[in-house]
């Protein structure tokens, strides 16, 4: 992708754009933006032969596009500070994510129904946001593509079917904070976040 600042405007809260771009300026990663996944919302890597890399999901809405953005930023920034000794989201990796965020915690930058489960969510952030329900439920407010019989994942019980992106699953054991899915006509497992938007079928 074409990393000018139009396309960080695209994705992200305007407020928060210039301080993401100037990120990428600085740390000069290669950013993707990708397709949906249902096993994760970005990534961070490092190839001795093509460097940084961070892919962020193109369906995010802008606020969890922004949260996504930093959270792998503070892995890059991680690396670049102790390689890969660290536990990936360890106290070093907590420590990154927290401070790269605490400039956009402003009434000025985010909305005040977003900065209070943020700050909260920011004094222990974990791999995932998923299990951080006041974030998600402040996150979700959002989303424009919400359809009104969508319900959560994490509402259905274990054996029932359901329907995800045109393909039907079945409900699975929970893995921390993912159940394990059966796509039921390839037969396929697949993690999906407890919280993930689904219709019931």
């Amino acid at each position: 992708m074409n990393n000018d600042l139009t396309i960080f405007k695209q994705y992200l809260p305007e407020s928060t754009a210039d301080y993401c771009y100037n990120l990428w300026k600085q740390y000069q990663f290669k950013f993707k933006i990708t397709r949906p996944r249902q096993s994760k919302l970005g990534d961070y890597c490092f190839k001795r032969d093509k460097g940084h890399q961070i892919t962020v999901n193109a369906n995010l809405n802008p606020y969890s596009f922004l949260v996504t953005y930093i959270h792998e930023i503070a892995h890059l920034q991680t690396f670049n500070q102790y390689g890969n000794k660290p536990e990936p989201h360890g106290k070093e990796w907590k420590r990154y994510f927290r401070e790269t965020f605490q400039p956009l915690l402003k009434p000025e930058i985010l909305p005040i129904e977003l900065i209070i489960p943020l700050s909260d969510y920011l004094k222990n952030p974990a791999a995932t946001t998923q299990g951080a329900k006041p974030l998600m439920n402040a996150l979700r407010q959002f989303d424009t593509h919400i359809d009104d019989d969508s319900i959560l994942l994490t509402s259905l019980r274990a054996g029932e079917n359901f329907e995800l992106n045109g393909r039907t699953f079945t409900k699975g054991e929970l893995r921390r904070t993912r159940f394990l899915c059966t796509d039921r006509q390839s037969g396929k497992r697949y993690v999906i976040s407890s919280n993930a938007l689904v219709k019931k079928f």
